[in-house]
């Protein structure tokens, strides 16, 4: 369900959020929203979230595949555990 507002753009170029948006959105104040401008003029305003530096890795493309493959490995049974490390080492040799 979509929700339409009529905003009015105010000096300094602000708009203020209506509440129920705010709400459905789970938007707080000093919350980041990257803007959009497309072809046609229509803008888009998509929650964002700010991410540390040392942390950003972790959240890139590369990475998240390798995230979902890795669960995909897991629910399909594809994993093996071991007791310890020389467990691990002779299955690694025996292949």
């Amino acid at each position: 369900m979509s929700d339409n507002s009529v905003l009015q753009l105010r000096e300094n170029g602000q708009i203020t959020l209506p509440t129920s948006i705010r709400r459905k959105t789970n938007l707080k104040a000093g919350d980041l929203l990257d803007v959009k401008v497309d072809d046609d003029g229509t803008i888009r305003l998509t929650p964002q979230m700010a991410i540390d530096r040392s942390q950003a890795y972790f959240w890139s493309k590369r990475w998240q595949t390798g995230e979902h493959q890795a669960e995909e490995d897991i629910d399909a049974g594809r994993v093996k555990n071991f007791a310890d490390v020389d467990d691990l080492i002779n299955d690694l040799e025996s292949e």
